[in-house]
């Protein structure tokens, strides 16, 4: 279960779009939240020499200020005492190891691009951190109208499990959140016949047996997977198959408000990298609901802890 809830917010009301969501789990988990600003130091430099501005230190002090002024005032938007750290660096690098100085931290961020909020832009700083951490990602796809005030409810939940253990690592995630948040917890199991049509060489094979012996495992696998959860206290549980294509699907699935939508990817270890062209990606970029993303090593790996910096930390109050 997570502990604490980490919400780097760079100033912009994109970036403000997930603070109802750790409003609302912060409150119903009963866990402290901890705000991070983050002053980028390469673009600092950059923009100041385009500005010819001749105190590089004084701007870089000034721009300290006003990102500490916004997060104390960011952080009297809770009902409840909020912590608030600012720091220097890269900000991916900065939220990466942030996150990784106690375990069981949830990272909260809104996607959001270069290009506005139309499309979520390769290399950003939220793809950066999903690339590169071992922590649970929760992440909001900021819209044109979206609010940043007061909490934003979940009361259903899609799991999508393709049969894999890689997929299953999320239901310890999400037995642990069911309990807390009392959602409506739907298993969807999406298989493509296009991809299995692809694995014949030289034959045609009986389509009619192939689609209903593919239904007949999907709807097998998830039954069991629904009686594994019944067991372990889970109440509102149901499950869907389909036969469309996994991402597809996936996002028809959470179209209802108040929905969430939690998902494994691969992270650190494993292929090394988001697989671009990923179901995960897929459903990151273009659901307009929120995603929870965790690591396949989340369980497994240990945290390891940040080296002390004095000179990055700045002497405000946080709750580390």
């Amino acid at each position: 279960m997570y502990r604490r809830i980490l919400v780097p917010l760079d100033g912009s009301k994109v970036a403000e779009q997930v603070l109802p969501y750790a409003r609302y789990l912060a409150g119903k988990l009963k866990i402290p939240v901890d705000l991070l600003g983050v002053v980028d130091l390469v673009g600092t430099v950059t923009s100041t020499m385009m500005a010819n501005v001749r105190n590089l230190d004084a701007f870089i002090t000034d721009c300290v200020h006003r990102s500490e002024a916004y997060l104390e005032h960011m952080s009297k938007t809770f009902p409840d005492v909020v912590g608030w750290t600012v720091r220097k660096g890269k900000p991916e690098d900065v939220v990466i190891e942030k996150a990784a100085d106690g375990r069981n931290t949830l990272i909260a961020m809104a996607t959001h691009g270069r290009s506005g909020i139309d499309r979520w832009l390769l290399g950003s700083v939220v793809e950066k951190v999903l690339r590169g951490t071992t922590n649970s990602l929760l992440l909001v796809r900021a819209t044109e109208h979206g609010k940043s005030e007061g909490e934003s409810a979940i009361k259903r939940v899609i799991v999508p499990l393709d049969g894999s253990p890689l997929a299953e690592k999320v239901l310890p995630y999400i037995t642990g959140l069911a309990k807390e948040l009392a959602f409506e917890t739907v298993l969807l199991r999406a298989y493509n016949l296009r991809q299995v049509i692809s694995t014949f060489e030289g034959t045609i094979p009986d389509w009619e047996k192939l689609e209903a012996k593919a239904k007949m495992d999907a709807l097998g696998y998830l039954d069991s997977k629904v009686r594994e959860l019944k067991h372990q206290g889970l109440i509102e549980i149901v499950s869907r198959a389909s036969d469309r294509e996994a991402a597809r699907e996936i996002i028809e699935a959470a179209a209802e408000p108040d929905s969430l939508i939690a998902m494994c990817t691969h992270g650190r270890s494993g292929v090394k990298r988001w697989v671009l062209g990923s179901v995960t990606e897929k459903v990151v970029r273009h659901s307009d609901r929120p995603v929870l993303v965790i690591p396949a090593k989340a369980l497994q790996e240990e945290k390891p802890a940040e080296p002390i910096d004095e000179m990055r930390d700045f002497p405000k109050y946080s709750l580390d």
